[in-house]
């Protein structure tokens, strides 16, 4: 397994480690639960070294980036973070990204892990300038991401930057923290407030211990996959590979305001806007468990003894201490208050479409 340069930190805190995509990383090292309340109450440090970053430098930077995203990012100034999904032709998911704009002509795009090499490969396949420079320039960065309502507080005693200046969805460079430089970005996968910090792979563990020595006395932990899963989960934040893939658009898993088929031309429009003009044959819908059962990803959804979808995502939502999931299925199911039954270890249990996202702060 791959190891990110905090793979012995994670060890000697006691984090039990897991095969994620390739990756050894932690799962959790108290407890999920606890992990997941000290995020939503207080802060949660998080390793997110095992993300992709890949370079795109170049005059004809803009112009590409636009034919190879669903986003438009023709109004995007330095200093600015963009999501968007990267479609096939198809209208299949390639992958969903960050794209930070460093300079002009000069952006950073974080990829997936398990993603990394296919959208490197996707992106050098589909470049026909010469004068771009495309590289994966993941090994030089490590990624901490610092997450929770106290997060602001605990790094701000680490840096003159006002951090309060950086909006959501903005970053600034070069911002020395705790004695390393850093790009500071205000994002995150938790649906609270935080801070994504990019450092040279070699600083990253310095950097931890010293936001965990700021941390100590004002709640924070250090937290693990299980929890940023369920904390994703409970926003209904997509996870590759389960509410996306090659297979599902991001029409039909609800991200449609990123995809924005009034720009010029981009890989997928077409299938897109065909999508769009014919209307959705199924959607991502969130559901409450009305029987008691726990839904899991896969688990069939059925509605007049017919499958007409399945669980992308579920489980407990520790907030909230109800049964939820998020499920692809056919549309004329996908209305507020629609009952359906998913398939839970053999039995048909009854559930409610609900509103998403199931949490908000």
């Amino acid at each position: 397994m791959k190891k990110t340069p905090l793979y012995e930190t994670h060890t000697a805190l006691g984090g039990k480690i897991i095969n994620f995509g390739g990756w050894a990383l932690p799962v959790q090292y108290s407890s999920i639960l606890k992990e997941h309340h000290a995020v939503r109450n207080a802060a949660g440090l998080f390793d997110v070294s095992h993300m992709g970053e890949i370079l795109i430098e170049g005059k004809d930077a803009q112009e590409y980036l636009q034919h190879m995203i669903t986003n438009d990012i023709s109004k995007m100034s330095q200093g600015r973070a963009v999501y968007s999904p990267m479609c096939y032709r198809n209208g299949g998911t390639v992958d969903d990204l960050l794209i930070y704009k460093l300079e002009e002509n000069k952006y950073l795009l974080v990829v997936n892990a398990s993603n990394t090499e296919k959208d490197y490969e996707w992106l050098m396949e589909n470049c026909t300038s010469d004068d771009l420079l495309i590289k994966d320039v993941s090994s030089d960065y490590g990624l901490i991401a610092i997450q929770g309502p106290a997060s602001q507080k605990i790094l701000q005693k680490l840096t003159s930057t006002p951090l309060d200046e950086i909006r959501f969805f903005r970053f600034a460079d070069n911002v020395e923290v705790g004695g390393v430089k850093a790009i500071v970005s205000r994002t995150g996968y938790t649906g609270e407030d935080g801070f994504e910090l990019y450092v040279p792979s070699y600083q990253t563990v310095n950097l931890w211990d010293r936001i965990m020595e700021a941390g100590a006395g004002e709640g924070l932990v250090p937290a693990g996959l299980g929890a940023r899963d369920t904390l994703r989960f409970e926003v209904a934040l997509p996870l590759y590979g389960q509410e996306l893939s090659p297979n599902i658009s991001p029409l039909e898993a609800g991200l449609g305001r990123f995809v924005k088929l009034n720009k010029q031309d981009f890989i997928g429009k077409d299938a897109l806007l065909r999508q769009a003009e014919e209307g959705l044959k199924r959607k991502l819908a969130g559901f409450e468990m009305v029987d008691k059962g726990m839904p899991r990803t896969g688990y069939k959804v059925l509605a007049d003894e017919k499958e007409i979808g399945f669980v992308t995502s579920g489980g407990l939502a520790p907030t909230l201490k109800k049964n939820l999931g998020l499920a692809l299925v056919n549309v004329q199911h996908s209305n507020l208050g629609d009952e359906f039954y998913v398939q839970v270890r053999g039995k048909s249990l009854k559930a409610k479409v609900v509103s998403t996202p199931f949490y908000a702060k």
